[in-house]
């Protein structure tokens, strides 16, 4: 995950900053930045027994949340949406789920 660390970009989502104009009363129109709302937080995996910390945006959080978890999230993602750091996860957890319990 230290590719996403420092970065202003979801990750789990993607979510990065969006470009437009502040349009004053005059109409002038001058260039500004609409940044994500990225928290730092830490999801924990039922499956694996571990905590990530990640910068998510609250939309992906609230998602999270909606999907039943971490885990059901991933598993519920397809691959290819996923970051590469996101997907090392997602390969550890369905391998732990496959895994016949002992």
């Amino acid at each position: 995950m230290k590719d996403l660390v420092m970065t202003r970009r979801c990750a789990v989502t993607g979510k990065g900053p969006l470009v437009g104009h502040s349009v004053s009363h005059a109409n002038n129109k001058t260039k500004r930045r609409f940044l994500p709302n990225l928290q730092n937080v830490s999801v924990l995996s039922e499956t694996l027994g571990q905590s990530f910390r990640m910068r998510l945006s609250v939309s992906a959080i609230r998602t999270i949340e909606h999907k039943g978890g971490f885990d059901a999230y991933l598993m519920g993602t397809a691959e290819t949406k996923l970051p590469a750091g996101v997907r090392r996860i997602r390969r550890r957890v369905a391998k732990a789920r496959a895994a016949p319990a002992n």
